[in-house]
């Protein structure tokens, strides 16, 4: 009798819990865990994709700044160079990667006399020697192609500045 009784226990006790019951005896995990398991794993695979799609979005924006500064500095009439094009620099570093150029010389004393102009107008000017013979003033150093134009802006109307300055790229 007692058998008659405890084997429809068990089948409703079964029933009524499924196969966690068995499962936590065992020390497995219950369908809640594994189902809360499976939520975080779907919750950290959106956040990594969300990282990827706002890392494109910051890569996509910062090319687009940057075709909007070359067209700006197009309109500027402005040049941009790299130190190759002059035959390379003879200053063995420079600690910035943009300089505007004020002026470029053959003669240093000119160069000199031009640094020392755009000194006392209140700018921060080095000089910077090509391997080619030049002597070119640079101001304005900066790490940003964005700050470059804006600066390029404001020394445009300086009474120091000519009319063919440039920007010297130092990669």
């Amino acid at each position: 009798m007692r058998r008659y009784i405890l084997l429809p226990l068990l089948v409703a006790s079964v029933l009524a819990t499924g196969c966690d019951a068995f499962r936590k005896l065992a020390g497995r995990p219950t369908a809640s865990e594994i189902e809360a398991r499976r939520v975080a794993m779907l919750q950290e695979q959106q956040l990594l994709e969300q990282a990827r799609i706002d890392s494109l979005e910051r890569v996509r924006k910062a090319l687009a700044d940057s075709l909007a500064v070359l067209d700006s500095l197009k309109q500027l009439s402005g040049t941009i160079l790299n130190p190759s094009a002059m035959g390379g620099l003879y200053t063995t570093k420079l600690d910035s990667r943009y300089y505007i150029i004020v002026g470029a010389f053959t003669y240093r004393p000119n160069a000199e006399k031009l640094l020392s102009r755009v000194q006392k107008s209140g700018y921060d000017a080095t000089l910077i020697c090509f391997r080619n013979g030049y002597h070119a003033v640079g101001l304005c150093q900066t790490d940003n192609l964005n700050a470059a134009l804006r600066s390029l802006k404001k020394v445009k109307g300086e009474p120091f500045c000519p009319v063919d300055v440039w920007i010297l790229v130092n990669e």
